[in-house]
């Protein structure tokens, strides 16, 4: 595999050994070669020198072994590599040649720091003791001061991401709802998610019957793989049996279209709870709101039951591109055992020498409305078509939020008694999970290949699916109990 992001190239080789090393039993013997296989030398290949490059790599085995990073939290998903990240030596705010000179000075009586001093050549800030208020930019009437933020700052939905005394990233556990934005944003891959990938592939090993559950946004990012290709290669990594978890989409679709009927006719507003970035938000930043959060499972943690209520003593894999999910499963009882992004998936075939498209089984689990859980306003769309099937005919309206930002605003006027729709979807990554931070394929390829296969995929609707086909009558669908 070779990625056209240099950052995700280096992050797949790393899964790659592991993976490899695992399978083979011998990866406590290699762990300590992988940054000289990796980085062979003598000359560095895209840092300052080999020593800083295979460092990287270190670091990034702690994470792929599933182990702590310097300042990670133990339940925390995400963390900085500290020997990866650049400090990104740039100041925030610069003045540009558009400075006029001007006699009124805006930007030096702004500033409340003294940075500002006006040179025969304009103003000029001092990057010592610029504190990146902002409030020259805002006073000056030219816009000839520039704001440049640091990429994984600026990608943070909910002001996570600081700074330690050293200029190098630092999360504040405390704010972060691990969407995962800062680490699909970082230019140097300096900030990733930790894996269980070794203890996956030890349960495989030692015979455990493990179950692979493979998330709605999974066609598209292995190319024209399709449901039954991903299948068969799955079976072939050494998991039992895989389930399409559009099929637990199915089942969360229902019972929110249950759900939203009952809040509907008591005049209470409600949102989705499909995407734990989403909910954490809520959670941690507008805890007013979490009574209004939907109780239905997210339809990983309902497939991950019906999994197991029909394969007693099983243990299930969630595989989706999204890192919150990671924090979903330590959240959500009888949810999933483990969570493996595409990224992790990917790295796992290639280190068997497994190629998806050799080989299919014909077999779809869930439904079409299912499978669109995976884009924004897919979520809004299948339980509105719920509602419609079995004639509910009360006036409702859904604000879909596309991406975090907009998520954040919705809830700041629900917050506040202002939002006018009686149902709010919400997905941190724009364009929904399709894009999440743990995906494989770019965006231009990914929507091309998914149009493809989801317009051969069988066309069958929800009731149907989960009526005929899939028995969750012994389900439970609530969210409520959480893990200790």
């Amino acid at each position: 595999m070779q990625y056209e992001n240099d950052a995700k190239q280096l992050k797949y080789e790393v899964l790659k050994k592991v993976a490899e090393y695992t399978y083979e039993g011998i990866l406590d013997q290699k762990v300590d070669s992988i940054p000289y296989e990796i980085i062979p030398g003598p000359l560095p290949t895209f840092r300052c020198c080999i020593y800083r490059e295979r460092e990287i790599i270190r670091e990034r085995l702690v994470s792929a072994q599933g182990q702590n990073l310097p300042g990670q939290e133990e339940q925390s998903i995400v963390a900085v590599l500290p020997a990866a990240c650049e400090g990104c030596p740039i100041s925030r705010f610069t003045v540009t040649d558009n400075c006029q000179h001007c006699l009124a000075k805006k930007c030096y009586a702004a500033c409340p720091f003294g940075a500002i001093s006006i040179t025969p050549k304009g103003a000029y800030i001092d990057p010592a003791k610029c504190k990146e208020c902002g409030r020259c930019a805002a006073a000056c009437p030219y816009n000839a001061i520039s704001d440049t933020m640091r990429p994984c700052i600026r990608a943070c939905p909910v002001k996570a991401i600081t700074k330690d005394k050293y200029r190098r990233a630092a999360i504040d556990y405390s704010r972060c709802i691990s969407c995962g934005a800062c680490m699909k944003n970082c230019p140097f891959g300096a900030i990733t998610d930790r894996s269980k990938l070794v203890e996956i592939i030890e349960e495989i090993k030692k015979g455990t019957r493990v179950f692979a559950a493979f998330a709605p946004a999974i066609e598209g990012h292995f190319g024209m793989a399709n449901v039954g290709m991903l299948k068969s290669a799955l079976k072939k990594l050494g998991f039992a049996g895989s389930f399409e978890v559009s099929l637990g989409a199915d089942a969360t679709a229902w019972h929110e279209a249950q759900e939203l009927k009952e809040a509907l006719e008591s005049g209470r507003k409600m949102t989705t709870s499909c995407c734990p970035a989403f909910v954490e938000m809520i959670e941690k930043h507008f805890p007013r709101l979490a009574p209004l959060v939907s109780s239905t499972g997210s339809p990983m943690t309902l497939v991950s039951r019906y999994i197991r209520a029909n394969n007693p003593g099983g243990k299930v894999v969630f595989i989706g591109p999204c890192v919150a999910k990671k924090l979903e499963i330590q959240k959500v009882a009888d949810s999933a055992d483990y969570v493996m992004t595409f990224e992790e998936l990917n790295a796992m075939f290639d280190a068997r020498g497994i190629n998806v498209m050799d080989s299919a089984e014909n077999e779809q689990d869930g439904s079409l409305p299912g499978k669109g859980f995976a884009e924004s306003g897919g979520v809004a769309g299948a339980v509105k078509r719920v509602l419609e099937d079995e004639g509910f005919n009360m006036p409702f309206t859904c604000l879909k939020c596309n991406g975090a930002d907009e998520c954040k605003k919705a809830l700041m006027m629900l917050n506040v008694g202002r939002l006018p729709d009686n149902l709010l979807e919400g997905m941190a990554c724009e364009g929904g999970c399709v894009a999440g931070p743990g995906g494989v394929e770019e965006p231009p390829k990914l929507k091309k290949y998914r149009s493809k296969l989801l317009a051969g995929a069988d066309q069958r609707g929800i009731e149907e699916n989960i009526d005929t086909m899939h028995d969750f009558s012994n389900i439970n669908f609530s969210t409520t109990t959480t893990r200790k």
